[in-house]
């Protein structure tokens, strides 16, 4: 998979930046109200829509709120996403390509839309409790417009209200399932991180 086909999954994972009644719910709530800056080390799976594994990676991220983050994909391939509060920059190095994107452009009614921050969330998407599994509180959130590109985000927390892990389904049928480890929420983070000049020689591609 070419990371960079699939911006609206960029935008999930790295717009957490600009979010994250019972449960899980009010964990979101609460994450959206108390997180300013987060840190932390993801894995990632893609499961097809019968439910294969085509796809494993990782890496790490950062964000700080509203709409800065640095999301590295170390495996499998080195990809870069840098949001700077204005724009989105998506680095891929092997391609030695970049895409530009307006933030406010990007975000839409995407799934990153749920992370935004914003207290009317439930204006966008209809938010329902999953049953508790193991130690993990769920919600899943459903896109009320039905034009998008998902059709349903689940976020899962510890019973101390940290963000664990997410599963995205897509309208192709396709699951990427992400669990997060080594979670620091509002660490004092470097300005540096959210800066994104392009490498001398890249082909860039903005809107």
């Amino acid at each position: 998979m070419n990371f960079l086909k699939h911006p609206y999954l960029f935008l999930l994972l790295c717009l957490i930046s600009s979010i994250v009644e019972a449960g899980a719910i009010s964990n979101l709530k609460a994450f959206v109200q108390d997180t300013r800056t987060f840190r932390g080390a993801f894995a990632q799976t893609v499961l097809d829509k019968n439910g294969r594994v085509v796809q494993k990676g990782g890496g790490t991220m950062q964000f700080e709120r509203p709409g800065k983050f640095r999301w590295v994909y170390e495996k499998p391939y080195e990809q870069l996403i840098v949001g700077d509060g204005s724009r989105i920059w998506f680095y891929d190095r092997d391609l030695d390509q970049v895409t530009v994107r307006k933030l406010d452009l990007a975000i839409g009614s995407s799934p990153a839309a749920l992370l935004a921050g914003s207290s009317d969330i439930e204006t966008n998407f209809d938010l329902s409790e999953i049953s508790l599994k193991g130690d993990t509180e769920w919600l899943e959130a459903k896109p009320k417009a039905k034009e998008g590109t998902f059709e349903w985000v689940r976020l899962g927390f510890t019973p101390e209200g940290i963000l664990k892990a997410m599963e995205l389904h897509d309208n192709f049928g396709q699951t990427t399932v992400l669990t997060f480890s080594r979670v620091e929420q509002n660490p004092k983070l470097s300005p540096e991180l959210f800066k994104f000049s392009p490498p001398e020689g890249a082909d860039v591609i903005s809107d």
